[in-house]
């Protein structure tokens, strides 16, 4: 009985293990469970996985260029709508001064193009 007890004694002896931390903790601390064997075995998950993050990296910085084009090119859209209404009041503004300059030369009514506004004249109630 005593060499049994003695084999077992020599059995916990012989692998010493860390008081209350898990294996696997202390293999990682190590760099144990980091080795060539480990990168061996999942050298094509890894290889995806870097494929994967460079993809998403590259998505991302091409949304962000197309958002940023987007910005710039809403701001042109704001800028020409403005200066196309502009130009639409002017013209039609235009149009109906000549016609009613051809209405009046046509009728030979005599009437002018007034170039100042009107003036308003106020009483004064004395």
């Amino acid at each position: 009985m005593s060499d049994n007890k003695k084999k077992k004694k020599n059995k916990k002896e012989a692998k010493p293990k860390a008081a209350g931390s898990p294996t696997w903790l202390s293999d990682v601390r190590y760099g144990r469970s980091l080795s060539v064997e480990f990168f061996k075995k999942n050298a094509w998950l890894l290889m995806i996985f870097v494929v994967a993050m460079l993809a998403l990296m590259g998505l991302r910085y091409k949304t962000k260029t197309k958002m940023a084009e987007i910005k710039k090119l809403t701001a042109e859209l704001q800028i020409a709508e403005s200066s196309k209404l502009q130009e639409k009041a002017a013209y039609m503004s235009l149009i109906r001064e000549t016609e009613m300059r051809r209405l009046v030369e046509e009728n030979g009514l005599g009437l002018e193009f007034q170039e100042q506004p009107p003036f308003e004249l106020q009483l004064d109630k004395d």
